[in-house]
């Protein structure tokens, strides 16, 4: 809760702003309120978390963000490749068609995203169909 100056400005308790601020370090890493929600209920309410409280969940949570870390990482590395490489064919693309599953879909544009896929209709000068 929080009290009013005469001004009307609220003044919160040291540790209700640790933890708006803890939520917002949370989420800027990709935490779910989730996962925020489930930490925060294992802090006392009625102190400001100690320096050991803060350890404890940096630990719990370390390997979590390191295994997003990782596969950021590869994720970042196989756009590098598949960018650089000018293929232009998904048949040997690792990150959009691995182990060319796509082939077995049969032939033409099966990975191209649904928005570039048209219908090829031939237009006259005037835009109308051709018949």
């Amino acid at each position: 809760t929080a009290t009013r100056t005469s001004g009307g400005q609220r003044r919160y308790e040291r540790h209700v702003l640790r933890r708006l601020a803890f939520i917002r370090a949370a989420t800027a890493v990709g935490l779910s309120l989730d996962e925020v929600r489930e930490t925060l209920s294992t802090l006392p309410e009625s102190r400001t978390p100690t320096k050991a409280d803060w350890s404890a969940i940096s630990r719990r949570w370390r390997g979590r963000l390191d295994d997003e870390i990782a596969a950021l990482v590869a994720l970042r590395d196989g756009l590098n490749s598949c960018i650089g490489c000018g293929c232009l064919s998904l048949r040997s693309c690792r990150i959009s068609n691995p182990h060319d599953r796509i082939a077995e879909l049969g032939p033409g544009a099966r990975a191209l995203p649904a928005a570039l896929r048209r219908t090829h209709n031939p237009l006259d000068r005037c835009g109308q169909p051709v018949r």
